[in-house]
């Protein structure tokens, strides 16, 4: 039985990486998924044919998730187009590798504008149809990082530690109004992102991870259908795992 059949989803930076796994995964369950990605509209071919091929509607929308204007031209074609939004991913980020004493100040600015402001940005968009219609789901992915932090990773790290601050203090506001606001805290995976870091980096984080390995897509992607679900009805607030073991809590 498909877990999200009849549901609307949003999934920012879900052109590719982690954003693509979990869209293609929230078609597959039955929902309609709408994509905002920076990518450009040519680019979103593949992920659309992968939406539809499970017989759901996609929409893809370019936007940048840092600007407010973009944000909400974006969110509300997509509720043209669907009707409202029941589940969002605030997925979209990007990461700067550098030690702070070397690090510019426009590059801070530049991950915490999409990392946290784009979070901010999109579930303000989406938070007032949701309460109108008396629930929703917003998820977040934030990262391990964010709980440990990561050396030449502060801006990334501040970032997600930003969204997970954010997560818990939403899911006090909302809650008891059935928006259930929950984050998700990846370790590294096999993506774009972590192909762009350093091979000392990425040889020193593997040595931290007890699993012995980065994870795959398709090993974040349940996470996230679970938080999406009627089967998540009593989390609110919390910051799910998938991390190889980088974070035991």
């Amino acid at each position: 039985m498909q877990r999200l059949a009849g549901k609307k989803a949003v999934v920012t930076g879900g052109a590719r990486g982690i954003g693509r796994g979990i869209a293609e995964g929230f078609a597959a369950e039955g929902a309609d998924v709408a994509i905002m990605d920076v990518a450009p509209a040519s680019a979103a071919g593949a992920v659309l044919k992968a939406l539809t091929a499970h017989g759901r509607r996609g929409l893809y929308l370019e936007a940048d998730v840092s600007n407010e204007e973009s944000v909400n031209n974006a969110i509300g074609e997509v509720i043209r187009e669907f009707g409202g939004v029941d589940v969002l991913v605030n997925n979209a980020g990007i990461v700067h590798e550098a030690l702070v004493e070397d690090l510019d100040a426009k590059d801070w600015d530049r991950v915490l504008a999409v990392n946290l402001r784009g979070t901010f940005l999109c579930t303000r968009a989406v938070l007032p149809g949701m309460l109108k219609q008396g629930g929703g789901r917003i998820i977040n992915i934030a990262s391990q990082l964010g709980q440990i932090g990561g050396s030449t990773m502060a801006p990334y790290s501040a970032s997600k530690a930003g969204v997970i601050g954010f997560t818990r203090a939403l899911a006090r506001e909302v809650s008891d109004r059935h928006v259930l606001v929950n984050a998700i805290a990846p370790g590294p995976v096999e993506t774009a992102m972590l192909e762009s870091e350093s091979a000392d980096w990425k040889r020193k984080k593997l040595a931290d991870l007890p699993i012995g390995r980065f994870a795959s897509v398709a090993e974040i992607v349940p996470t996230a259908v679970f938080l999406a679900s009627d089967e998540s009805t009593y989390y609110a607030g919390q910051t799910l795992g998938p991390n190889g073991g980088d974070v035991m809590l």
